[in-house]
């Protein structure tokens, strides 16, 4: 099996520091307690002029069982009558915000995310769904894109087909890793029949994209028995595949002090693993997107980054740009207009404002001229692999190179070290400097401290 490109481990040990993984910029570090309800009613007002299509994002919080390693913000409980009042609030936070969008916008794109959506009972996916299309009206379109996150423990052919009926079209299914001394180390048993039974159903029904979650880096892993879970999973043959680094920082997710860490593998072995995962991934025909995806060469996202209209949000890599995102349920997060708004990380904070009929916003930020430009230049160099600077001149009606002077003197040394080369006007990442592309787009960032801390993850 060959590497589909020079690999250098002490490159990418030096490079390997903290940083965001900038599924928006500004990153939500940087949203204050100043910006309001009225900040974002105001946003949701003036993104009406542009007609973009919505982009509407549900936090379901509940899970059955918390998993050790998860850094969500989640509710773990074995009572499914807690999400009858929760919906219930979803529903009013819908129709506070409703007064000020124009819904005859198109729901071009709809995520379900959590915590664990499959919590729901059938009949309560059935009343959220209509919920959302009484007050928004969702959309038919063959294009559309909706999709849910599913833990196979707790979802069956059944669901499957339901969810189909109620008008969801990809699926995004969370594995982790098909070792069963992993799974017990970080509490989340799943033996490999029910991934693949669940995979040979949404075949079967036509589901246009379905995308499998594996971690990298969990306690007891090593790179044979990482390399064992690939060649499962790929034989399972999903159009994509989310493969991420797990990052431990125990003293911000309270559940991963259950793990212990010396359990973890070492870097050297993490290092393997990502090049394991790469080399054999590419030998089975999938694309590497960028970061932590990889998708058939046929599948939505890879064509959209060939087109050049791959664009990057709180859910990662999306094949549909140019939509305005509003994010409804405790801790989520909405990018309308120029602003970043995200409502109260906690149930109690989140319930109260809507009892009192006030939106749930807790923080958030209105991007300067300076925020527009980096923001740009950050999601098109980790979407395209590459950044145009005339077309960022033409854009913004600046002088690209003169305006980025900081980041440009950044990237010096990454040029030097072969991680990007110039081709005229446009900054091409390598293949190793897309393995890099976090630390790469952090020369971008003018809020960014110079020396980012543990608040971030490892790059690699």
């Amino acid at each position: 099996m060959a590497d589909p490109f020079i690999w250098d481990a002490a490159l990418l040990r030096r490079y390997d520091t903290h940083g965001p993984r900038y599924t928006s910029y500004p990153t939500a570090l940087s949203f204050g307690s100043d910006f309001t309800e009225p900040d974002y009613q105001a946003a949701l007002a003036r993104s009406n002029a542009d007609g973009r299509p919505l982009s509407i994002y549900v936090h379901i919080p509940f899970c059955r069982k918390a998993c050790h390693y998860c850094g969500c913000h989640k509710v773990a409980t074995k009572t499914t009558k807690v999400a009858e009042p929760y919906i219930s609030r979803l529903d009013r936070e819908m129709v506070l915000i409703k007064p000020h969008v124009d819904t005859r916008r198109e729901v071009a794109q709809l995520h379900w995310g959590g915590g664990t959506p499959t919590f729901l009972s059938l009949d309560q996916m059935s009343d959220l769904i209509d919920r959302l299309d009484a007050r928004f009206g969702l959309s038919n379109a063959r294009d559309r894109d909706y999709a849910i996150e599913i833990d196979p423990r707790e979802a069956d052919v059944f669901t499957l087909r339901h969810l189909q009926a109620l008008g969801f079209n990809r699926l995004s299914l969370g594995v982790q890793d098909l070792d069963p001394r992993v799974q017990r180390a970080i509490n989340r048993v799943q033996p490999r029949i029910l991934t693949e039974a669940l995979i040979d159903e949404a075949d079967r029904l036509g589901f246009r994209s379905l995308n499998l979650d594996l971690i990298y880096g969990l306690p007891l892993q090593t790179r044979d028995s990482f390399a064992a879970t690939l060649e499962q999973v790929i034989a399972m043959a999903p159009a994509r595949l989310s493969i991420f680094n797990y990052a431990h920082m125990p003293e911000r997710f309270a559940a991963q002090r259950h793990i212990n860490a010396g359990d973890l593998p070492a870097p050297e072995e993490k290092l393997a693993m990502l090049r394991i995962t790469i080399a054999m991934l590419t030998e089975a025909g999938y694309v590497h997107i960028g970061m932590d995806h990889f998708a058939r060469a046929s599948d939505s996202l890879a064509i959209a980054q060939r087109e050049g209209t791959l664009q990057r949000n709180f859910q990662g890599y999306s094949s549909h740009a140019q939509c305005d995102l509003i994010g409804l349920g405790v801790s989520a997060i909405s990018c309308i207009d120029d602003v970043y708004s995200q409502n109260h990380v906690t149930l109690a904070a989140y319930e109260q404002a809507l009892d009192a009929s006030h939106l749930p916003t807790a923080r958030g930020i209105r991007l300067s001229f300076d925020d527009r430009v980096r923001r740009h230049a950050i999601e098109r160099l980790m979407c395209d692999m590459e950044l145009d600077f005339d077309e960022l001149s033409e854009t913004f009606g600046i002088d690209a190179p003169r305006y980025l002077t900081d980041a440009l003197a950044r990237l010096e040394m990454p040029q030097r070290d072969g991680l990007v080369v110039w081709d005229g006007p446009r900054l091409i990442a390598t293949p190793l400097g897309r393995l890099l592309i976090r630390h790469l787009a952090m020369a971008f960032d003018a809020r960014l401290p110079r020396q980012p801390d543990s608040q971030h993850s490892r790059i690699v």
